[in-house]
């Protein structure tokens, strides 16, 4: 289950978008623009919650955005948007322009993973492998 350049670049594009999206998120979180601070307040949060938020977005993508450590971003990244899908159904949003938007998100950050990470691939396999059985003197089972 090699990956090729085609996946490799459909990975990256995937990936690309979510960074961009994100660095913007929480760029514009810590200058505090204010209509980034008017919309975060009209969540439901306080004003000076805004910088936190942007730092734990930046983070979260900063992790995504290095080869290394892009699983944990992805799986905090993860968190992040699931709080954002919250809050939007808290306040009842409409589903596909609010609520989903942060789930298409995560669909790009996982999907960039899936088609770069050949290990994150065979993980979240569809194909179920079957075990095989070795014999060299212990007995023990083997996923391939």
């Amino acid at each position: 289950m090699t990956t090729s350049k085609r996946q490799r670049w459909i990975g990256r594009i995937m990936s690309g978008l979510v960074i961009l999206f994100m660095l913007f998120d929480g760029i514009t979180k810590l200058l505090r623009l204010s209509s980034v601070v008017e919309g975060t307040v009209e969540m439901g949060f306080s004003e000076h919650h805004v910088v936190i938020i942007g730092l734990l977005g930046l983070f979260s993508i900063i992790l995504y955005a290095l080869p290394q450590t892009s699983v944990l971003g992805a799986i905090l990244l993860t968190g992040y948007l699931g709080g954002a899908i919250a809050s939007h159904i808290r306040l009842d949003n409409p589903l596909f322009s609010h609520i989903l938007s942060p789930f298409y998100f995560a669909v790009l950050a996982w999907g960039g993973i899936y088609f770069t990470n050949e290990k994150v691939r065979h993980l979240l396999s569809f194909q179920r492998s079957k075990p095989t059985v070795e014999k060299n003197g212990l007995d023990h089972v083997k996923i391939d």
